[in-house]
C-alpha cells in the first residue's frame, strides 16, 4: 500500500508511521532523509538543491519532485511506501500527484491525523527525555505517560528537555503552516480530500485518543 501521511508537529505522526512500516512491512519515507541522503550521496539533484540550501533559499519543486519520485521508486519501496513531510502546500500536491500519475505510481491512502493546535504545541513543550533510554515515553501533558516529578516514569532515571521543544516561537511557526487551510500544509492535504472521483481512499484519525487507540483506529481503517 501507498500513503500520504499528514498531521501536525506533535500529533504522534512518526509513531505512527513507524508502527505501519513494522506491520505491514513497508518503507517509512521522511522527506527530510530525501534531502539530506541525496545531498551526501552527490546526486545530480542534491547537487542541486545543495545549491538552494547553502544559499538559505527553499528548493524549488522542480527539483524536490523528482526526488520524491526517485525514492519511491527504490527497491525498498516495492511492498509499499508511507511519505511522511511532503507535501506542504496545495501546490507541491497538485505536482506529485501529476507526477505520480505519469509514472503510474498508484496512491492508496491518505490520511489525516486530526488534533487541535493548543493540544499539539503542549505535547512537544511537554515531552521529556529519560537519561536511560530516549524512548521512555514521558509528557507533563498527557495523564497516562506524566513523569514522577522530575523522574522517568518508566525507569526512575534523571529528565530533560530538547532546546527546540522548548522554542515556542519555531512551534508556532512550524505549526502556522500546518494549519493553514489556504496555502499551508492543510490546504496541500484537502486537495486530495476534495478531489474528484478520486481512485484512493481519504481518511481522518483523531489524534487527541492514547497512542494505542490512534494506532487501533488507524489499522482498521487500512
Amino acid at each position: 500500500m501507498n500513503i500520504l501521511f499528514f498531521g501536525p508537529n506533535g500529533s504522534g505522526k512518526g509513531t505512527q508511521g513507524k508502527i505501519l512500516k513494522d506491520k505491514y512491512n513497508i518503507a517509512h519515507v521522511e522527506s527530510g532523509a530525501i534531502f539530506r541522503d541525496n545531498i551526501k550521496g552527490g546526486t545530480e539533484l542534491g547537487k542541486k538543491a545543495k545549491e538552494y540550501i547553502d544559499k538559505g533559499d527553499l528548493v524549488p519543486d522542480e527539483i524536490t519532485i523528482p526526488m520524491m519520485i526517485d525514492r519511491i521508486k527504490q527497491d525498498d519501496c516495492k511492498k509499499g511506501w508511507l511519505l511522511d513531510g511532503f507535501p506542504r502546500n496545495k501546490v507541491q500536491s497538485e505536482k506529485l500527484h501529476a507526477a505520480l500519475n505519469e509514472q503510474g505510481i498508484k496512491l492508496d491512502y491518505v490520511i489525516e491525523m486530526l488534533l487541535d493546535r493548543e493540544v499539539a504545541k503542549n505535547r512537544i513543550m511537554g515531552r521529556r527525555l529519560c537519561e536511560n533510554d530516549n524512548n521512555h515515553p514521558n509528557n507533563i501533558f498527557i495523564d497516562a505517560i506524566k513523569p514522577n516529578g522530575d523522574k522517568c516514569r518508566v525507569c526512575g532515571g534523571a529528565l530533560s528537555t530538547r532546546a527546540d521543544d522548548q522554542d515556542e516561537a519555531a512551534i508556532d511557526k512550524r505549526h502556522s503552516i500546518y494549519y493553514d487551510t489556504n496555502t499551508g500544509t492543510l490546504a496541500s492535504s484537502y486537495y486530495f480530500r476534495d478531489l474528484p472521483d478520486a481512485d484512493f481512499k481519504y481518511f481522518t484519525l483523531n489524534g487527541e485518543q492514547p497512542l494505542p487507540d490512534v494506532t487501533a483506529e488507524l489499522t482498521s481503517k487500512l
